[in-house]
């Protein structure tokens, strides 16, 4: 089979503008949650599940993207799977909200720089997989972070903790449900959607909803709540389909590296030493991780390039020997290409969502 055609210039420039919007539109959240302090971050949760599944639906009809659905719906342990992601994931929205909106947006972009390192550290645990020198020198970096910051902070931090354990486990799940991006949140609101509206029936019947009783302003703030989950998801979908995953792990850190902004520059949060020291161990682990994964790929790249030169000298030559030969040689040059894509870090696809 032919290899796939490279993107064309303008496809590439159209997935830099698509990544760097989405992951923009993540990093600027801290300044969205705090506009609806008043009706607080369960009640918030609620209104962003509920209306993420209007948004969701919406774009549904427009592309009729509706085919998946039914197969779906005739695999008990895909959908249990989905019950799993979207409890998961409602965790971690619930925390995120609560830690900014308590003056905590330092330490959930904490939550988001060290993700990756979790990520890898549940597939050594979950998955059994084997890591690189690189990469364990990665993690290690990663728990001297921690623990410095436990030092600075009195106690481990763990809002940052708990938004990269919960995310890290709907990461791990998802991957084995199988669903794209926007078919995925789709699933995951329509599991959330009847809890979060009967919660937000009980509100407003026991008089505690700030639905209508803060303005229409408040009012269409909750609701846009639902655009802006769905918004940068679409946006990451047109550019994960247009860019290299390497490109993508790497734009990634502009959502927690706008947050880590915010919350120094808009609220101005304390940064002692010692915390900058831990953020310090944190970015050098990142770097090592992504040094890794760029040098990993490069040389999976050439390696591919050289099985696709055997492969065309032998295809050339005449004689069985000859043939039998060179497929033996592509398919040995091939396994070794495998080996090292796979082993490689992948783009955490879903950090979007989680976000």
């Amino acid at each position: 089979m032919p290899a796939p055609a490279p993107p064309s210039r303008s496809e590439s420039r159209t997935g830099l503008i698509c990544s760097f919007a989405a992951y923009g539109i993540w990093g600027l959240f801290p300044l969205y949650w705090p506009l609806l302090d008043a009706a607080g971050p369960v009640e918030i949760l609620a209104h962003r599940m509920v209306w993420s599944l209007a948004a969701v639906v919406v774009v549904l009809v427009i592309t009729r993207r509706w085919a998946w659905i039914r197969p779906l719906l005739r695999q008990p342990r895909r959908l249990g799977m989905i019950a799993l992601c979207a409890a998961t994931i409602s965790v971690n929205w619930g925390i995120y909200i609560w830690g900014v909106n308590s003056g905590h947006v330092v330490e959930t972009s904490l939550g988001y720089f060290i993700n990756p390192l979790v990520s890898i550290a549940f597939g050594v645990v979950v998955l059994r997989e084997r890591l690189r020198a690189a990469q364990w020198a990665a993690v290690g970096v990663g728990v001297a972070a921690v623990l410095v910051l436990a030092v600075a902070y009195g106690k481990p931090p763990w809002i940052a903790l708990a938004i990269a354990a919960t995310f890290g486990t709907y990461s791990l799940v998802k991957k084995q449900v199988g669903l794209d991006g926007l078919e995925s949140l789709a699933a995951e609101t329509a599991m959330q959607f009847l809890p979060a509206l009967g919660f937000l029936v009980f509100l407003g019947a026991t008089g505690h909803s700030t639905f209508v009783s803060e303005g229409a302003g408040h009012t269409a703030l909750l609701m846009c709540s639902g655009a802006i989950t769905a918004v940068p998801l679409i946006l990451f979908g047109a550019a994960a389909v247009r860019l290299p995953l390497s490109v993508v792990g790497m734009v990634q850190y502009l959502a927690p590296t706008f947050q880590f902004a915010l919350g120094l520059l808009v609220f101005h949060e304390g940064m002692p030493a010692e915390r900058w020291v831990g953020f310090g161990l944190v970015w050098l682990a990142l770097a090592v991780l992504t040094w890794d994964a760029l040098r990993t790929a490069r040389r999976a790249r050439a390696e591919l390039r050289t099985a696709r030169a055997a492969a065309a000298g032998a295809t050339g030559a005449t004689g069985a020997t000859g043939t039998a030969g060179a497929g033996a040689g592509a398919a040995g040059a091939a396994t070794i290409v495998n080996t090292e894509v796979t082993t490689a870090p992948q783009a955490p696809e879903v950090t979007a969502q989680g976000q």
